[in-house]
């Protein structure tokens, strides 16, 4: 398996949209978190009164993993890309020629997709780490480091969802737009369609599961909206997750290449 990971990599150095999309997230990253510090600073203290200091210790933690969440489409994006381009130059059917049982290459992918995930996480908590020392005014905490790993999980779940929908289409621009039209519109709206009349159950989609584990930093993260309590939204998200890689694997096993 580990030679496999290795032509992997092999396979994903050479592509430039990997490496520009890759860069393209940890410049967001940055970006997104240090223009929300800049408009607090402009704000002063209106600002403080709603969101309190979201980049001191410990409440950094879940103001960058929240931040940073909204670019989850990427990896997503990024993995639609990956499995795609198998299809598109059949370089997948090759594997299977040279060897390769169509079990590795389906776990190879997943295990690059949970590898990426941890990568993404580990930079997520950098940046983290890098705003709560900047500010100065706080003792180095770890107590919501939960939150980083809630990240990991919302993260695994995003890709989740985009090798369902690639290995179910394998066409990049069919599967990119009907990703974008699920993760952004059609589950936030079925989720509010059902909490209208069934809340909470509409928190246990998929996405929006994982979304909910990390709330809004400050005093709006605490107003009660009936969502589920984390453990039961934590559950919920592991489960679609299994049963999303569980679906892929028996997919490609079983699908005609």
């Amino acid at each position: 398996m580990l030679n496999l990971l290795k032509i992997e990599w092999l396979k994903l150095n050479q592509y430039r949209p990997f490496l520009i999309l890759l860069g393209l997230f940890a410049l967001s990253v940055f970006g997104i978190n240090y223009v929300f510090h800049e408009i607090l600073a402009v704000t002063g203290g209106t600002g403080s009164m709603l969101v309190g200091m979201p980049f001191q210790f410990p409440g950094v933690w879940n103001t960058v993993t929240y931040l940073s969440s909204f670019l989850l489409f990427i990896p997503g994006l990024l993995m639609i890309l990956i499995i795609s381009n198998e299809y598109s130059f059949r370089t997948h059917r090759q594997n299977i020629i040279d060897g390769v049982s169509r079990s590795q290459f389906i776990v190879t992918k997943i295990l690059l997709a949970i590898i990426l995930s941890v990568c993404l996480t580990v930079l997520v908590f950098i940046v983290a780490l890098l705003f709560g020392i900047a500010e100065g005014d706080s003792a180095f905490s770890l107590q919501l480091i939960k939150y980083v790993f809630y990240f990991f999980i919302q993260s695994v779940a995003y890709i989740s969802v985009a090798m369902v929908l690639v290995l179910l289409l394998k066409r990049s621009g069919i599967s990119i737009g009907v990703y974008f039209l699920y993760a952004f519109i059609l589950e936030n709206t079925v989720t509010a369609l059902i909490n209208n009349k069934l809340n909470p159950v509409g928190y246990f989609f998929p996405l929006e599961s994982a979304d909910k584990l990390i709330p809004l930093p400050g005093i709006f993260g605490q107003i009660n909206q009936n969502v589920p309590d984390e453990k039961y939204l934590l559950l919920t998200s592991i489960i679609w997750i299994i049963a999303c890689l569980w679906f892929c694997k028996l997919k490609f096993e079983k699908s005609d290449l």
